[in-house]
């Protein structure tokens, strides 16, 4: 049977105006993302990673941001044609994110409770009594204690955990079809991390809702993705299933990154780390982008750029694999 598919990316393309001229932060990326599934996009800060997810949510800046090509399928139809109106409907209802840091995000001069309620007025035309309704309901969901008594105080209030569970609570007041979480378990403890990631699961299951997880821990991947889409200086390296991500990666980036995650099995002085850094937008190697700090970097790769290239299940952007079926 297939798989329902939510939402298609095809070589997308973005750029900025900055004073140096246009840079371009995403090139040329694809992929998909099924019904009830999670993929997991992963790389170094200054990948393209969050440009990318707020160019499919439509939250890039408008005053020096272009998109310069590519789609955006969203229940078949390209999110990049629609108007900012026509986003509008969409966002915070079929479209969801849960943003990295709640305490910002959050408004600190108004209850909790009036903040789940807003998207679900908003959206659905109803009476303030019914949201108030549907937002203990969603508290009582995500597990949050004494959900009538925490509607009625402020962010500033509640702890770190308890302000994570309040923005998924906006996310899913709605329950929309595909949910975006960009670092959603940064800053939490382990407990209150582990906690996270299962009522995401659980959500998952429960309204058949799609997610795109923006994380830089490969143990919140492990847990949680069904496919893991490798950036690296705003173009796809590596794109697969977590098992061919994990037990069999094929591109040195994606190599690297693994490699650097500590083992409890192993004793080490020192942790594997990638030399160097990513290289600015405006100063980007004329061949492949991670040239300069791959082990196995030759002449040509420094010159040419790769394509994108079939390796077993997976689809690697590496001269290596270059010829193979």
């Amino acid at each position: 049977m297939e798989k329902e598919k939510i939402l298609e990316v095809k070589d997308l393309k973005v750029s900025f105006q900055t004073f140096q001229g246009s840079v371009q932060a995403v090139r040329g990326v694809s992929w998909h993302l099924n019904k009830k599934e999670t993929i997991a996009i992963v790389g170094e800060s200054g990948c393209g990673k969050t440009v990318t997810i707020q160019t499919v949510i439509g939250l890039n800046p408008k005053k020096n941001g272009s998109i310069k090509g590519g789609e955006v399928l969203f229940n078949k139809e390209n999110l990049l044609d629609l108007t900012p109106k026509q986003m509008r409907k969409l966002q915070g209802n079929q479209l969801s994110i849960i943003f990295q840091d709640p305490f910002t995000f959050l408004n600190p001069t108004m209850t909790v409770g009036e903040q789940i309620m807003e998207p679900y007025m908003q959206h659905y035309k109803v009476s303030r009594e019914e949201a108030r309704k549907k937002a203990v309901e969603i508290l009582k969901m995500i597990s949050l204690p004494s959900p009538e008594e925490n509607m009625k105080r402020y962010p500033h209030q509640l702890s770190g955990g308890m302000r994570q569970r309040v923005m998924i609570a906006m996310a899913v007041s709605c329950e929309p079809r595909l949910l975006i979480a960009d670092e959603p378990t940064t800053a939490l403890d382990v407990t209150i991390q582990a906690q996270i990631l299962e009522l995401m699961c659980e959500l998952r299951e429960k309204m058949g809702t799609a997610i795109m997880l923006i994380t830089h821990d490969m143990g919140v991947v492990a847990e949680t993705a069904d496919d893991v889409l490798v950036l690296y200086a705003g173009k796809a390296v590596e794109y697969g299933s977590i098992e061919d991500i994990f037990e069999r990666p094929k591109h040195p980036y994606t190599q690297g990154l693994l490699n650097s995650i500590p083992r409890l099995d192993e004793d080490v002085e020192l942790l594997n780390t990638i030399e160097g850094t990513v290289p600015a937008p405006d100063a980007m190697p004329a061949g492949c982008r991670f040239a300069p700090r791959c082990p196995y970097g030759k002449d040509r790769c420094m010159k040419e750029k790769p394509g994108v290239y079939h390796a077993g299940n997976s689809l690697v952007s590496c001269f290596r694999y270059e010829g193979e079926k």
